[in-house]
């Protein structure tokens, strides 16, 4: 097969892959709410559910469409031929050059996916009453998220370049960096990134600090500080997670999660994610996270010296050097099948943890009543789909169903 037939055939099947699973979760809705959910599900409330999961199905799917389109159009019409051609005149050094095609690359998808963030911000969400943002945070995390993108995004890329271009065994060398760098953000944005876009405040002494220091004091898991952040500003939905390491580990509830739920479901949800650090989760976790990015830029380190992966996208070298800013940004199109399959596993993986994880908060807690009680409360509060398609939970979830969930914790 011709190495664009081919390329265009992976682009496409994944694509369908990703559609069938959008279509039958769409399809697997049922009129009523699974038994057991009655107390957080009127008829109405269900319906408005069900409501927004097709909303936002045929948002996906329609934005996905388009984009795809937008995509082969430039591809089959000698776009990525005649950026390369303009770039060939550029008086600018092979690492100068890479980093502007790529800034060019992800502007233009930046400039095409930005009205859909806006639809779905202002037009999906306000309809359904979850969207909190005004236009101008809205804008202000654009530009932030911009701006970091530049000052994280372009050097990594830069670092990457740089290996595959000056250096032997480059995918091992660039995974060594890569794990670095990952590790080292995954430590510094909770303290440098995440405030930019979130007020943390620390938790006021009271019932429910108490509750949750001595929750994790009996699990022998130190908390130097709780944390609530201003969700609200943005979003009525909810969440929490912990942040740090060893002794200098914190929690951060959003404000959405206190308003809503009680002290014990509060303790049982801070249960669970101490569970997934407590069962070595994270770790495991984190350890499959880095053996996917090695496979990846090993993939990377073959595909991008060869020629048929440029001739797949109509770009032309000729006998000169292989423009690896090109062969990057063509390889990410390719690796959809890759990144699904890898997915698989990692989606797996996540959801039996998850089960694990609750088992430990119903063990700690003494009772899974309240971490029933909580998961019931988050997922008809974001108007949740209760019964997913198999199809798309084998694809994309990290999380099992809440009713599976919920089964899980009353066998115990």
């Amino acid at each position: 097969m011709a190495p664009f037939a081919l390329a265009l055939a992976v682009v496409l099947i994944t694509f369908f892959l990703e559609a069938t699973a959008t279509i039958l979760n769409s399809s697997s809705m049922k009129p009523r709410p699974p038994k057991g959910f009655e107390d957080v599900y009127d008829i109405d409330k269900y319906a408005n559910s069900q409501d927004y999961q097709r909303t936002t199905s045929e948002f996906t799917l329609i934005s996905s469409i388009i984009q795809l389109a937008l995509l082969l159009c430039f591809w089959l019409l000698g776009g990525f031929d005649w950026l390369y051609g303009l770039s060939q005149d550029w008086q600018l050094g092979d690492l100068s050059r890479g980093l502007l095609v790529i800034a060019i690359i992800a502007a233009a998808n930046w400039v095409v996916g930005l009205p859909f963030s806006i639809y779905d911000t202002f037009s999906i969400e306000e309809r359904f009453g979850f969207n909190k943002t005004t236009p101008a945070t809205f804008a202000a995390d654009q530009l932030k998220s911009i701006l970091l993108g530049a000052l994280i995004g372009l050097p990594l890329i830069a670092g990457i370049l740089w290996i595959f271009i000056n250096v032997s065994n480059a995918w091992l060398w660039a995974w060594l960096g890569m794990t670095v760098f990952t590790l080292t953000l995954s430590y510094l944005a909770p303290r440098f990134i995440m405030p930019l876009f979130y007020k943390f405040t620390p938790l006021e002494e009271g019932e429910l600090k108490t509750a949750i220091n001595k929750m994790a004091d009996s699990c022998d898991f130190p908390v130097t500080e709780v944390y609530v952040i201003d969700g609200s500003r943005r979003s009525s939905k909810a969440n929490a997670f912990f942040t740090g390491f060893g002794k200098n580990r914190k929690i951060a509830l959003f404000d959405t999660l206190i308003d809503n739920h009680s002290t014990e479901e509060l303790v049982a949800v801070l249960a669970h994610e101490i569970g997934h650090c407590k069962l070595r989760h994270v770790v495991q976790q984190m350890i499959l996270g880095v053996l996917q990015t090695g496979l990846l830029l090993y993939l990377l380190n073959f595909f991008i010296t060869h020629v048929e992966l440029y001739q797949a996208f109509k770009i032309d070298i000729g006998t000169g050097e292989f423009p690896y800013h090109f062969g990057l940004i063509f390889f990410m199109i390719l690796y959809g099948p890759v990144g699904l399959l890898t997915g698989l596993i990692t989606n797996k993986l996540s959801r039996i943890h998850e089960f694990q994880a609750d088992a430990y908060a119903a063990k700690v807690t003494g009772s899974p009543l309240a971490l029933v009680s909580a998961l019931k409360k988050l997922t008809a509060d974001s108007l949740g789909n209760l019964t997913p398609h198999p199809f798309q939970v084998f694809m994309h979830y990290s999380h099992p169903p809440t009713p599976k969930r919920v089964a899980a914790l009353k066998q115990l």
